[in-house]
């Protein structure tokens, strides 16, 4: 029982993170630093949380272990989940979930691509070679080395891409 309720706790503290990060956005767009930083703050802490429970459920393995799993996870999302969640939305005509299936769909797909990468570079004893990683603010798509002129999957300007 302990575990699942770790497992809950971990979601909801992973929850609460994420949200608090967009309300900060929106805080900042209506002109209230203080609340933004507040609400940055929190979700910090919430992230603490969140980690302090992962390690409690022992879900970091090696980094190898850690590179599998993401695989697998970004698998799952691409092959299973999000095309079950993707016919539903469009049996219900809500374009704005599609259009948020579409660009998580697209971006996993390079995750997962950039994850085998590192498993390989891992066999053979080895970090991963890699540059700036360049992630679209939209969308998520994400790119190696050099940001595109324009999104392919949004067409944001590649200029406004986060950069890693």
């Amino acid at each position: 029982m302990t575990t699942k309720n770790m497992e809950q706790a971990f979601i909801g503290e992973c929850i609460a993170h994420i949200k608090y990060i967009a309300f900060a956005r929106q805080a900042e767009i209506e002109n209230k630093p203080n609340i933004a930083r507040l609400f940055r703050a929190i979700s910090f802490a919430e992230q603490v949380h969140a980690l302090n429970h992962l390690k409690t459920l022992e879900e970091i393995g090696t980094t190898e272990e850690n590179v599998q799993n993401a695989i697998d996870g970004e698998n799952f999302e691409v092959e299973e989940m999000y095309p079950g969640y993707d016919a539903v939305a469009k049996l219900q005509n809500e374009k704005d979930a599609v259009r948020s299936i579409h660009f998580a769909i697209e971006s996993e797909r390079i995750h997962s691509a950039m994850y085998i990468k590192a498993k390989h570079s891992l066999r053979e004893g080895e970090d991963l070679n890699l540059g700036k990683i360049y992630i679209c603010t939209t969308c998520g798509y994400t790119a190696e080395s050099a940001s595109p002129e324009y999104c392919p999957v949004c067409g944001l300007r590649g200029k406004e891409f986060a950069v890693f």
